[in-house]
């Protein structure tokens, strides 16, 4: 009987130890092809570079002429490689030769991603309907990445190099992009493309995904209406600009709107009398250069009935709050923040970077400006939605006075506080209109 035990645990012993190197065997066969995919990718697309420069100066050459030359190059490459490493090998190819983009191509064209993320040469993740999963690909070498971020960074007239490390612009689709040279991005070059969507989000879809309630829709509606200076506040990717956007649909098609962004997202086409206002950076000399501050400033001098700022980061909160304090109801902005209170006191600090005076006096100045704070929030499973909406009364003995209208409860679900609104004369106003 014993013998017979120790029988079953020899061969079990032995089928684990072939199982092992089964799976050993595997994963190096894995990484050889792998390694034979990107190292082949790579001589490929630099001698069928070479040959296009060569031959293309006599006469037009077909793509199918080219399909053949690259799978010439292929066998020559790599006498043992299979259909399928052929087929792959093939498509990166094409895909260097054909797309300033190169392998994020597909990525960028498909409609079912919001944003690609690559960390390095071989971490390149896409958030697909509203799930962020890794993505089987990998470039061939940093240089590789470079080329596609300086393509991007070219695009809208900006460098990309050790000098100018990071890069803030945009696709001709209007997507944003940032890249990050690496000797900023310490695992390699990092690269971020949040796209644009073609096709508007109004508020009736926000409302059918679950983003807001009707009720609270209408009772912005009304607020846009009216004039509130509105602020719009959340994380990151919560899809403050998105809902920006929404709201942007309620103003009265007969107003003057002038809108500030770092790069150009806001789509109000329900106006007609608008103006559209870009930053700019400097050159490589340093001139040139126009920030948000500055078109602020300047938007004061086009009589506008409302100044919608896409997002304010810094010291441009001076010239915002100071533009809202001067007559232009209606004025709306997001901003970076984790709550209603924690943007509240974003909003001191980046105030303090423009001047040095006491918070008090901050703290009053932000209390005059803004009437009305909406705080988004994107959760666990992807989808964004809005966590409450506040209207900012006033400052006294420290604190600012927040009037909750709406809130979610514990089941995430946003519902009126049944607080009615204290400051009411633009709304009597606009009702008598």
């Amino acid at each position: 009987m014993c013998d017979i035990n120790e029988k079953k645990n020899g061969d079990s012993d032995i089928r684990q130890g072939k199982y092992e190197q089964f799976k050993e065997m595997e994963s190096e066969n894995l990484e050889k092809s792998n390694d034979l995919k990107i190292d082949t990718t790579e001589q490929i697309v630099k001698s069928v570079k070479s040959w296009l420069m060569l031959e293309s100066g006599e006469t037009d050459i077909e793509d199918d002429e080219i399909v053949r030359e690259i799978e010439d190059r292929i066998f020559r490459e790599s006498s043992d490689i299979t259909i399928d490493q052929m087929k792959q090998i093939k498509e990166r190819v094409l895909l260097r030769l054909r797309s300033p983009l190169g392998i994020l191509q597909p990525l960028v064209s498909d409609p079912r991603v919001n944003e690609v993320m690559v960390n390095g040469i071989d971490k390149i993740f896409v958030e697909r309907n509203g799930k962020v999963v890794k993505i089987d690909d990998s470039f061939s070498t940093e240089e590789e990445l470079k080329d596609i971020i300086r393509y991007i960074a070219g695009g809208v007239h900006r460098e990309f190099n050790e000098l100018n490390p990071i890069v803030d612009a945009r696709l001709s689709d209007g997507s944003r992009v940032c890249g990050i040279y690496n000797n900023v991005a310490i695992g390699g070059p990092a690269l971020s493309i949040r796209k644009f969507r073609k096709d508007k989000i109004n508020m009736d879809m926000m409302i059918s995904y679950g983003s807001i309630t009707r009720e609270c829709a209408e009772d912005l509606k009304k607020l846009v209406k009216a004039g509130y200076n509105i602020f719009v506040s959340g994380g990151t990717s919560s899809g403050k600009t998105t809902f920006l956007n929404a709201l942007s649909d309620y103003i009265p098609s007969e107003e003057r709107i002038v809108v500030i962004e770092d790069s150009s997202e806001l789509n109000m086409n329900q106006v007609d009398n608008i103006v559209y206002m870009e930053c700019r950076n400097a050159n490589s000399v340093g001139k040139g250069g126009v920030d948000m501050s500055n078109l602020i400033k300047t938007s004061l001098r086009l009589r506008p009935d409302r100044i919608i700022v896409g997002e304010v980061r810094g010291s441009e909160v001076f010239q915002m709050i100071q533009a809202m304090n001067s007559g232009h109801s209606g004025s709306m902005s997001t901003g970076h923040g984790n709550s209603v209170q924690g943007m509240l006191r974003r909003l001191e600090s980046m105030y303090l970077m423009a001047i040095d005076i006491p918070v008090d006096a901050i703290r009053m100045q932000i209390a005059e400006a803004v009437d009305v704070m909406v705080h988004l929030n994107r959760r666990r499973d992807g989808t964004r939605a809005v966590e409450s909406v506040a209207e900012l009364v006033g400052y006294e003995k420290g604190e600012y006075i927040l009037n909750y209208l709406y809130e979610i409860d514990e089941d995430l679900n946003l519902t009126p506080t049944g607080n009615n609104m204290i400051r009411t004369i633009k709304m009597r106003k606009s009702e008598k209109e």
